[in-house]
């Protein structure tokens, strides 16, 4: 069982902790026996289960709130158990993360309860192939013609991408330049002119693929909110689940940890246990420290936003960064522990190290963040500087 005395942190409530117990409870009676063998198949079978038991709710919200410190608990506590049942669970949140925020209430009504129920999959589909991070260089382009929108365009590494049943498209309308002509819009995934270009290998099996957009014809009650309102939309979105990226990351280190633990308790080296070595408990030592630094820092965020910060982007892009990285750092000492048997296929810290790798760079490579980070520093400089030259004349 791993370490949840941060759950007494002040940033929680006590319906947190009782979500954390239940969860744990759930997910080590029905995690434990899900066929990875096909990818697409677990990936379903997860969706359901999760419906079933209820967890999806916390992942779409009619009223338009997500509770971030939920989501982040969940997706931890799913990482921790299997990595499949966390993409599973925040693909849901991320898909129909921009209709829950910002659709009309037939919008929400249509779609929402099918995502939380798992009778509907969803899809989030804003990388292209020649723009990932720079979401306001966005190509594809949706015209009107008539009543209708016409989209025309590629989308590329989009989780789901082939099994979705919903699929939130963002592409260029023109209002203004750059990330000012941007909107939203659902596409159902039987829409004539979708189609699944390429379907995406990973280290890490997920459900990718390069999707096709070629005259898909949308009625005007698809757009989600208003034309050249998508840059808005998508870092909205974003602001929420960013932090639960590092949620899931954490959830990663929190499972190579406890692996590293049993390890170190269990092996015997040169006459004494493992972690008898004083190299080894160095190693222990700073798992510990880096797992609670990224705790609070992922929790930070998460309380922010859930106590009404607008914008929580400066902790988030912390905590995604920090959490994600330090998590790649603690996974690679857990292999380092288990010597061979940690590159072993299919053992704990060679499934984790492959896991790992891409949260570093999905929604927000650690570059970008760090960008976000450093423009928030100077921001906040010239702020106090202009404040301090007012102050002075």
């Amino acid at each position: 069982m791993s370490d949840k005395s941060f759950l007494d942190w002040p940033f929680f409530d006590e319906r947190h902790r009782e979500l954390s117990e239940a969860l744990e409870h759930w997910a080590g009676r029905r995690l434990g026996n899900i066929d990875h063998a096909h990818t697409d198949a677990a990936c379903r079978e997860l969706v359901t289960r999760l419906g079933q038991g209820g967890w999806l709710e916390h992942a779409a919200s009619e009223d338009g709130k997500l509770d971030v410190r939920s989501l982040c608990l969940i997706r931890e506590t799913l990482a921790r158990h299997d990595g499949l049942a966390d993409f599973a669970f925040a693909m849901q949140g991320l898909g129909s993360g921009a209709i829950s925020l910002f659709g009309t209430s037939e919008q929400k009504s249509e779609w929402l309860p099918k995502v939380r129920s798992g009778a509907a999959i969803s899809a989030f589909a804003l990388t292209e192939p020649q723009s990932g991070s720079d979401v306001a260089n966005l190509a594809m382009t949706a015209r009107r013609d008539g009543g209708d929108w016409v989209l025309d365009g590629e989308k590329t590494w989009i989780s789901n991408g082939g099994i979705a049943d919903l699929y939130v498209v963002f592409a260029r309308t023109g209002e203004g330049p750059g990330a000012k002509g941007l909107s939203a819009f659902i596409v159902p995934a039987e829409t004539p002119g979708r189609r699944i270009a390429e379907r995406l290998e990973t280290i890490a099996p997920h459900p990718l693929a390069r999707l096709a957009f070629e005259g898909v014809r949308l009625p005007e009650s698809a757009i989600i909110g208003e034309p050249g309102q998508g840059f808005r939309i998508a870092m909205s979105v974003l602001d929420v689940f960013r932090s639960t990226v590092a949620a899931a990351a954490l959830g990663f280190a929190r499972r190579a940890m406890d692996a590293s633990l049993d390890r170190a308790a269990s092996r015997e080296l040169f006459g004494a246990p493992l972690f008898e070595m004083q190299m080894v408990q160095g190693h222990i030592a700073e798992m510990a420290l880096d797992i609670d630094a990224a705790a609070l820092l992922t929790y930070r965020a998460a309380w922010m936003k859930d106590s009404g910060a607008p914008r929580v982007s400066r902790e988030a892009a912390m905590a995604k960064l920090f959490s994600t990285d330090q998590a790649q750092k603690i996974i690679d000492a857990a292999v380092q522990i288990h010597g061979g048997d940690g590159v072993r296929s299919g053992s704990v810290p060679e499934t984790l190290y492959r896991e790992i790798r891409a949260l570093r760079i999905y929604e927000g490579a650690s570059d970008v963040q760090k960008i976000i980070i450093a423009r928030a520093a100077m921001a906040a400089h010239d702020k106090e500087a202009a404040a301090m030259a007012a102050h002075a004349s």
